[in-house]
């Protein structure tokens, strides 16, 4: 099994920073996409930002410019770097990876998500 445990999340003031952390533990012989989604009350979970095993990044239009997502592949870990927040980012996020795990000489695939954190931003 797979646990992905999520922390950083809080309260902040709009113009303001958050940095959240996701690390990954387990039965794990890879990872290839980490990411990290958001979902508010009454609206569809969305991308805020996804990266490669090799460090290629892909954003939600919305978080362009003000979001910065990196990973330390030896520490199983993803962060998101949130600047200039603003009231419309308040959510819950989630991370997100696609795991490699190694079987009787098979290697599977497995997408696993985070419990989520809470992002709330007050104008």
């Amino acid at each position: 099994q797979v646990q992905l445990v999520e922390s950083g999340g809080g309260l902040v003031q709009a113009g303001g920073s958050l940095r959240l952390s996701c690390a990954a533990s387990g039965s794990i012989f890879s990872i290839n996409a980490m990411g990290w989604y958001r979902q508010a009350p009454g609206k569809q979970r969305e991308l805020v930002a996804a990266i490669t095993s090799g460090g290629s990044t892909n954003y939600g239009d919305s978080v362009k410019g003000r979001f910065t997502i990196s990973r330390d592949n030896a520490k199983n870990t993803v962060y998101l770097q949130m600047n200039s927040l603003k009231p419309e980012d308040t959510a819950a996020y989630y991370c997100n990876a696609d795991v490699l795990m190694l079987g009787t000489g098979v290697i599977s695939e497995y997408e696993y998500w985070g419990q989520g954190t809470q992002v709330t931003v007050s104008s």
